[in-house]
């Protein structure tokens, strides 16, 4: 599938109000991971409360010990403070990044904004060096527009 035939896919997987957030959130992550080659790890991060950091949610790939990240630190914590899009093309040139796997070549990292306000990200990792490209950043950000909508998603963590 490509990322335009995807977002009928997510947009259903939103609205399926019968499924827990949780769920829902899985569910992207499976369909973005099988069908897009290069997306080796998909999880989504959310504030964790009145902390200044993120949690963990759902996610599909290597287990990781960064279920906890604070704002500032590597990339997701950096784009908890910038509120922007962080493209690394090569993981090996950023100072500030938390290693999750030896395999990680490239990080995108994309915030969820629910009244104006970053909720939570997206954050996908890839074995390949620079693969995304600003077809991928307008599809996640579609992606995350998508997530925004789901009723409960800041009150999840």
């Amino acid at each position: 599938m490509t990322l335009e035939e995807l977002k009928p896919e997510i947009k259903l997987i939103v609205t399926q109000e019968n499924l827990s957030t949780d769920k829902r959130l899985l569910k992207i992550c499976k369909i973005l991971e099988a069908n897009i080659d290069y997306y080796n790890w998909v999880g989504f991060y959310f504030k964790n409360g009145d902390k200044d950091e993120l949690k963990l949610s759902s996610y599909v790939g290597e287990p990781t010990n960064h279920t906890i990240i604070p704002f500032g630190k590597g990339i997701c914590g950096q784009v908890a403070l910038s509120n922007q899009n962080f493209v690394v093309s090569d993981v090996n040139t950023q100072d500030n990044y938390i290693a999750c796997s030896i395999t990680v070549k490239a990080e995108i990292v994309i915030p969820i904004f629910v009244n104006g306000e970053n909720v939570g990200q997206i954050d996908i990792d890839s074995n390949t060096l620079n693969p995304f490209t600003e077809v991928d950043e307008r599809f996640l950000e579609f992606v995350c527009k998508q997530v925004a909508k789901i009723n409960d998603i800041t009150y999840q963590f």
